[in-house]
């Protein structure tokens, strides 16, 4: 029986009172059961609502609920046709003030794959259609994979397939086969949204035909680009350009785009940037209209700014940061208290210039966070904001947000309070200042100094108290190296050294927690959704993989089949002193999720806490500048609904933070490559920091530097990838590669097309005919241990080599030919020959470090 008919056949209240009868309000009032004219019906009191099977999890989690997820689907199953929108309003007794917020909920539903829409704009169950829908991910050699939205196995697409998409665009996909491979293989039915409509890469010209090839190696497809008669600039083969897309690709055409800019030659300074920025679409310029609320913005406190703030002015709070940090959001100031202490953290009050609504606002949540490159910051806020108003520097009157804590002797939180305040920075120090005075190396040499450091002292204490309670509560506690790039006057990179952490960036660390986990239990305390910093347990089949893992080195991870964080600490504890200690904690590392934004508290698994959300830096983070928002409706004694649904916004700002670490990583990648092309034929020693079924990866010792040894150059035999072991093994000569071994390299290749740095195993040698002899090697496997059953043989030499993340081809890729639209073919694209000149933004007048954000 449908589900209409079982409720039965609900519709909107009759209004026989006209105009002024009273009817349901849609707010906070209605929970009271009072009422207000002139609004639509109450829609919580029809049966078709009350239904809901979740309808009291909606009540408590949205001040103004809407059908739970699960019943829009039950509706749409029990009806088992295509149903329009206004339909499902109907079915759904939705009114129309509900109707936005209504058509967003099933826009995250359709963007997570629980629902989809056919050619006429009607909702349906992808189940239902035998149709997966999912996301395009293209490979360099031509093919590529569908990821489906319900986390599915991923369904091969050929290089026919994939002509008719470019990566990151969203399709339906009916599975077809099996491969060989024993993967789904599949068929494209639908392409649903087309995500690509501008797109950076290198012009190249060849008998008057232009084309452009595409700098993100994922689109495999050149786009052709027809004769522009008009056009003022008219670029030269091999530069950089920006070209939009006017016809996308189907089945029989491949895209076709005009150029709308040029940005200069391959090899100009700064130009890795520029490409980045445009690769991954981050925005990097504000709206006239952000910069107009900006240029109206103050640029001091003024007198009307401090009703209703404490006045911490006197208080010695300070920031504490690295030498070349520009915006500062948070200071410090710590006293002893009875046993135990008072630590108060100021955090730059963004949320009092920033309201919702602004063009501010919305550029903030589109950039979702600032991006930090090598000598260039793409700030979440104008500068004017991020680096004056808001920026808690010295002797200035700033007005912040206030965590004042009571700490006891063995480091629990006791009290604590939040209220907005109105202080001064007494002094601007840094991490290698204050570590020199907490070792005794230095004295505080000015009046400032002398007068901040007992408070310093204090900190520093309290930090030993902290530290220690962490380490009971079980935390994680991964020993991994940062790094950071030096560059000459000309800006050339120089050298890539390892950032030295002292206590002094650990004191701050501890502070910053301790402001982040009462943020969090406060809005909990307050029923205030909130969106939560989570860390989800590891799943069962990465935890039954490292258990295996474990077992051939007659270890066990603590915990059954609910392991906890503090038995990953017990057990890197217990191995810490092992030879093959980097090689356990890699792998152990890589057992967990990715921590993520998310309305739903699950709780931090690596920092062992209940609740935990980021509140101390709202200058660099969305995130924060929302949960400085909840807080202060709480003090106010309300309640803070943002825009869109907590929902939305989280997965928004989870994505803005993944998309700027991989363009960081393609920036720094570049870098690296120019560092080590005038390296060529140097040996180095390294450590296998990654094993694949097409090579190893190799991270050198001294440089910092990861790279790429082939298959095909580990010898002449038949070696077998365990990816549950991490290793390779040789079929026929017994040599094992794993993860974390020592090995000798030689750099071979560093090629910049491709940021791909390549070595061969140090001492190995290659005939003319291109076959492998037996390498004399000085590299022997770590254990002797049997050989594992074979799970995949790979043959010596291979034609190409994918990238570390991509997955395997099936089969060989072909280049998409020119479409028909062109007056002649396109032959060979030529290869624009480049400069050795570096790239770089600005001539930095001394060797200059990577500006980046504190890790909290």
């Amino acid at each position: 029986m449908r589900l209409r008919l079982a409720v039965g056949r609900v519709g909107r209240l009759s209004k026989p009172g006209g105009r002024n009868e009273k009817r349901p309000c849609f707010n906070k009032a209605f929970y009271q059961n009072r009422w207000c004219p002139g609004r639509d019906s109450n829609p919580h009191g029809s049966k078709i609502r009350r239904a809901d099977p979740f309808f009291e999890r909606e009540l408590v989690r949205y001040e103004f609920p809407l059908p739970s997820r699960e019943y829009v689907s039950q509706v749409l199953a029990d009806e088992g046709r295509p149903v329009e929108f206004n339909e499902l309003t109907e079915l759904l007794d939705i009114t129309n003030t509900e109707r936005e917020m209504f058509q967003r909920r099933l826009g995250a539903m359709e963007r997570e794959g629980q629902l989809m829409r056919n050619r006429k704009g009607a909702y349906i169950l992808p189940e239902r259609a035998s149709l997966t829908p999912g996301r395009i991910q293209g490979h360099p050699d031509g093919y590529g994979f569908l990821i489906p939205d319900d986390g599915s196995a991923d369904i091969f697409l050929d290089q026919h397939q994939m002509g008719k998409v470019l990566h990151g665009d969203r399709a339906l996909v009916r599975v077809t086969g099996i491969d060989r491979k024993g993967r789904p293989e599949g068929g494209i039915v639908e392409v649903t949204e087309r995500v690509n409509t501008r797109i950076v890469g290198r012009v190249f010209v060849e008998h008057g035909v232009v084309v452009v090839a595409p700098e993100n190696k994922r689109i495999s497809q050149d786009i052709l680009v027809p004769p522009q008669p008009k056009a003022k600039t008219k670029p030269q083969s091999g530069q950089v350009v920006m070209v939009e897309i006017i016809e996308q690709p189907s089945k029989f055409s491949q895209p076709i785009g005009k150029i709308i800019e040029v940005l200069g030659n391959y090899a100009d300074p700064g130009m890795e940037i520029e490409i980045a920025l445009r690769k991954h679409d981050l925005p990097f310029e504000f709206s006239k209209a952000a910069l107009e609320e900006n240029k109206s913005l103050p640029d001091k406190v003024t007198k009307a700014d401090l009703k209703g703030r404490v006045d911490l002015r006197d208080v010695a709070l300070v920031t504490i940061d690295g030498e070349t940090a520009r915006d500062f959001d948070d200071a410090v100031y710590c006293e002893k208290k009875g046993r135990g202490w008072r630590l108060i953290v100021a955090i730059a009050d963004v949320s009092h210039y920033v309201k919702p609504g602004m063009a501010l606002d919305r550029e903030a949540v589109e950039r979702g966070n600032s991006v930090y490159f090598p000598r260039r910051v793409i700030p979440m806020l104008p500068e004017k904001l991020s680096n004056g108003i808001c920026s808690l520097n010295p002797d200035v009157e700033r007005m912040a947000m206030v965590c004042d804590m009571e700490i006891s002797s063995t480091g629990k939180i006791g009290k604590y309070k939040f209220y907005p305040a109105v202080f001064k920075s007494h002094a601007r120090l840094t991490y290698n200042l204050v570590w020199s005075w907490l070792s005794g190396e230095k004295v505080p040499e000015t009046d400032v100094h002398r007068s901040v450091l007992p408070h310093v002292q204090d900190l520093y204490k309290l930090f030993a108290v902290l530290h220690k309670a962490r380490g009971q509560r079980g935390a994680i506690d991964f020993e991994t190296t940062e790094t950071q790039m030096l560059f000459n006057e000309q800006g050339k990179i120089e050298n890539i050294v390892p950032v030295v952490r002292n206590d002094a960036h650990r004191i701050i660390e501890e502070c910053m927690l301790a402001a982040n986990v009462c943020a969090s239990a406060f809005l909990a305390e307050h029923k205030q959704t909130c969106l939560y910093r989570i860390h989800a347990a590891p799943s069962e089949e990465k935890l039954a993989n490292l258990r295996t893992f474990l077992g051939e080195f007659g270890l066990a991870l603590g915990g059954g089949d609910d392991p906890r964080a503090k038995d990953y600490a017990i057990l890197l504890e217990k191995v810490k002193q092992r030879p093959d200690f980097q090689l356990l904690q890699t792998v152990m590392l890589r057992s967990l999720r990715q921590a993520m934004y998310s309305p739903d508290n699950v709780g931090h698994f690596g920092l062992a806490y209940e609740h935990y959300t980021h509140f101390t830096s709202p200058i660099r983070r969305y995130p924060d500048l929302l949960v400085h928002r909840a807080i202060k409706a709480v003090l106010a004694g309300e309640t803070y609904t943002p825009d869109r649904s907590w929902d939305d916004i989280g997965l928004q700002c989870s994505s803005t933070e993944r998309r700027a670490d991989e363009a960081t990583r393609d920036v720094e990648n570049w870098l690296k490559t120019f560092f080590m092309k005038e390296r060529i034929g140097e040996e180095f020693d390294g450590t296998i920091s990654g094993v694949t079924a097409f090579g190893i990866f190799v991270a050198l010792d001294t440089v910092y530097i990861e790279g790429l040894v082939h298959v095909s150059e580990l010898g002449a035999d038949y070696f077998q990838f365990d990816n549950i072991k991490h290793q390779m093994l040789g079929e026929r000569t017994g040599e094992r590669f794993r993860l974390g071994d020592r090995v000798r390299v030689k750099l071979v290749r560093a090629d910049l097309e491709s940021n791909r740095i390549d070595f061969v195993l140090a001492g190995s040698e290659k005939s003319y005919a291109g076959r492998r002899t037996l390498p004399k090697s000085t590299v022997k496997p770590v254990s002797q241990r049997p050989a594992a059953k074979p799970v995949a043989v790979r043959a010596p030499v291979l034609a190409k080599v994918p990238a570390k993340s991509d997955k395997t081809a099936a089969k060989p890729a072909v280049k998409k030919s020119v479409a028909k639209k062109a007056a002649k073919p396109v032959a060979k694209k030529p290869v624009a020959k480049k400069s050795a000149a570096p790239r770089s933004k600005t001539a930095a007048a001394k060797p200059v470090k990577k500006a980046a954000p504190k890790k909290r």
